[in-house]
Formats: C-alpha cells, sequence, structure tokens
C-alpha cells in the first residue's frame, strides 16, 4: 500500500469520533433523501412518484420502429428523422422527441 494511502487510513483509524461524525451525518442524509414513506417527523419531503408505466395521458403518442436487417443509423435517417420533421409540420404540436 503507498503512502497515502496509509496517512489517509491512519488518519480514520486515530480519530475515531470524525468517523463517527461523518457516518452519523452520511445516515441523516440517506434518511433525509429516501424514498420511502417514512414519517421523519417535522421535516420537509417532497415525494417523488414512481411509476413502472407512466401516465403519457392522451396528447401524447409513442412510435416505437422496427426494421430488420437495418442499423440504427439507416432507421433514424430513413424513418425517424422524416417522421420527426413531418410530425412537427403538423398544426398544434408543440414538442416532438426522436
Amino acid at each position: 500500500m503507498s503512502l497515502g494511502w496509509e496517512r489517509f487510513l491512519g488518519f480514520f483509524v486515530d480519530n475515531k469520533l470524525v468517523v463517527f461524525i461523518l457516518v452519523a451525518l452520511l445516515t441523516g442524509a440517506g434518511l433525509y433523501v429516501s424514498p420511502f414513506d417514512w414519517d421523519l417527523g417535522d421535516m420537509p419531503r417532497d415525494q417523488v412518484p414512481v411509476d413502472a408505466i407512466p401516465d403519457i395521458g392522451e396528447n401524447q403518442q409513442i412510435v416505437f420502429t422496427k426494421w430488420p436487417g437495418r442499423s440504427p443509423r439507416d432507421v433514424e435517417d430513413q424513418i425517424s428523422y422524416p417522421m420527426t420533421t413531418a410530425l412537427l409540420g403538423i398544426p398544434g404540436v408543440r414538442t416532438v422527441r426522436s
């Protein structure tokens, strides 16, 4: 082991209070940002919704393109890009992601 690592690890071996404080802070931070519905008193928490199937609503569409035997570049150049430009030309379409 190099001298740098020995000094680094030796600091933590010699200063157990520092290690305890760091572990307590990291544990507290982990509890604070945990995604579980735990009641932690007065700590403000913003729950992040997690859905296996997101709600895309009726104003969004998902298109999957398969073209067996062709490279992803061919599919992008010959199908996805022309479809994207055509969709952007439709009145009322605000965003197209490809």
